[in-house]
């Protein structure tokens, strides 16, 4: 059987954080589905398209990482993919205690465990929600993205 492990989010922007955690799990996959999640009552500040260009142009180079949109929960996604594994970085304290409810919601909910890593302590201070804001006011958030270029603003 394959191993396939969901690194889910909304990815509004995918950062130099989540890269990094993609990356580190490859070698333990044979497919690591980027899942971007879709809430049509969340008001997003990068298209969906957008987001799932700069995913794909990232991993072009990698053969087992497939980039999907979904609207349904995230147990359901990985169920409908026949993913074992739910991927997801800590940053830090208040991560681990959040991601962790979460994961044993989704175990309770599925049987479908989550996998955590460590962020690289370099990219520990990289937040989406403090990105948005940064952009938002004309900075330049090229130093926590990569090719930031390819963000569209809706």
């Amino acid at each position: 059987m394959k191993r396939i492990g969901v690194f889910p989010g909304s990815f509004d922007p995918f950062t130099k954080g989540h890269e990094d955690i993609v990356r580190r799990f490859i070698p333990l996959f044979d497919e690591v589905i980027v899942a971007i999640g879709v809430n049509s009552s969340k008001n997003y500040m990068f298209s969906l398209e957008s987001r799932k260009n700069h995913i794909e142009t990232l991993f072009k180079d990698e053969p087992s990482v497939r980039v999907e949109p979904f609207q349904t929960l995230t147990v359901d996604f990985c169920k409908e993919k026949k993913a074992q594994y739910l991927l997801r970085g800590i940053r830090n304290a208040t991560d681990a205690d959040y991601e962790r409810s979460i994961a044993q919601m989704n175990f309770d909910l599925s049987g479908i465990e989550t996998l955590f890593l460590m962020c690289d302590p370099a990219l520990a201070p990289i937040n989406s929600s403090i990105i948005r804001e940064i952009k938002k006011n004309g900075g330049d958030i090229s130093a926590f993205v990569t090719n930031d270029e390819l963000l569209i603003i809706k």
